[in-house]
């Protein structure tokens, strides 16, 4: 199967002063198209690290970071930006919705710098809202919906551009137990749909939905393997 990721040997410095602290020591990882991986580890691991530079929001101190056949490692920051709008769709743990715009405006927002015209980006922002089953509530404003709703408009924002790949950090921080569960159903059914995805999780029930768990500690890859028996999604469940 072809890799969509694949970094070699990434080293993130962060330079404060005269100290130094390396935040990813050297990292080579491979994520398959399709693939469902949860990054894990302890605060200061360099797992939020990771995900930025595979996020495009950072970049590598030295080594290689190939997203979808494209080397990234030095690109600009404007080539940065368009790599992040074209092939990443970002899920984040506070939402970040604009307060004052509707639910399609929210969705709608990344197809505005993609170049898309009005109605388009209309039709393609009720469409993704639609497939997390918001379709009633595309007017409705951020402080309008309950943490769960919020949290899917932002997945339907994520998929609205077509992405090679959906990072989602720390996508149930601020969600209550049941709702967690109905968002990792959602990224279930993503999954199922051929989406890749990668999440970083500190919660170890969250982590195990997902195929594939990669645990880092003081900036290495501490483990990486299979998980042969992800989290079936809830709804399942309640139907066998």
């Amino acid at each position: 199967m072809a890799s969509i990721i694949e970094t070699k040997n990434i080293q993130k410095i962060y330079r404060m002063g005269s100290e130094e602290v390396h935040a990813l020591e050297s990292v080579s990882i491979k994520v398959n198209r399709g693939e469902y991986v949860a990054f894990m580890g302890p605060s200061g691991s360099g797992k939020s690290t990771l995900m930025n530079i595979i996020g495009c929001l950072d970049t590598p101190t030295s080594g290689q970071y190939i997203l979808n056949n494209k080397d990234v490692s030095d690109m600009s920051e404007n080539e940065l930006a368009e790599i992040r709008n074209k092939e990443i769709g970002f899920v984040f743990q506070t939402f970040n919705l604009l307060p004052r715009a509707s639910c399609l405006e929210n969705v709608a927002l990344p197809l505005i710098y993609a170049g898309y015209g009005k109605s388009e980006r209309d039709e393609k922002a009720f469409l993704a809202l639609k497939s997390v089953g918001l379709d009633d509530r595309v007017n409705h404003k951020p402080n309008e919906l309950s943490g769960g709703q919020r949290q899917r408009v932002a997945i339907a924002r994520a998929l609205v551009n077509d992405p090679s790949i959906i990072l989602a950090d720390e996508p149930t921080g601020n969600l209550d137990t049941k709702t967690s569960y109905d968002i990792m159903d959602l990224f279930h059914e993503l999954h199922q749909n051929g989406n890749t995805i990668i999440m970083v999780t500190h919660e170890d029930d969250i982590a195990h939905y997902a195929h594939r768990i990669i645990r880092l500690r003081d900036g290495l890859v501490e483990k990486d393997e299979n998980n042969p028996n992800p989290t079936v999604a809830h709804r399942e469940l309640a139907q066998s």
